[in-house]
């Protein structure tokens, strides 16, 4: 397990969730893919229209690692509903402490079978 990978996911979320797109973008590698239940895209461009019009806030929880993935089981908030939450989980790729993936999925079992990631890789 490596904390700096921890370190850079729990960032880049503090940077999201406070609208800090300066950190957010210096957090992610130039070519960042980034995927969520509405579609997916590529590249710094699309990172910041992501970060920009999502209105989420993802405040994580339990997490998972293994060889530079992090799985990670969040509540979800919607700006336009924020009074509900959903327990939710995204999926990152970390490589010399930048954020090059990150793919937001339903939750942590969909999350699990998308990286082969399971309960056992938990960071205590």
């Amino acid at each position: 397990m490596s904390t700096s990978e921890i370190a850079t996911v729990l960032a880049w979320h503090d940077a999201l969730n406070s609208s800090d797109l300066d950190t957010l973008l210096a957090l992610s590698s130039d070519d960042i893919e980034v995927a969520d239940p509405d579609g997916a895209g590529q590249g710094i461009n699309a990172l910041r229209e992501w970060a920009s019009t999502a209105g989420l806030t993802l405040v994580p929880g339990r997490m998972f690692v293994h060889e530079g993935v992090v799985v990670v089981e969040e509540q979800r908030t919607v700006a336009v509903r924020p009074d509900e939450s959903t327990t939710t989980a995204a999926a990152f790729r970390v490589v010399h402490d930048r954020v090059t993936s990150v793919f937001l999925h339903k939750d942590l079992a969909s999350a699990f079978d998308a990286t082969d990631l399971t309960e056992e890789d938990a960071v205590s």
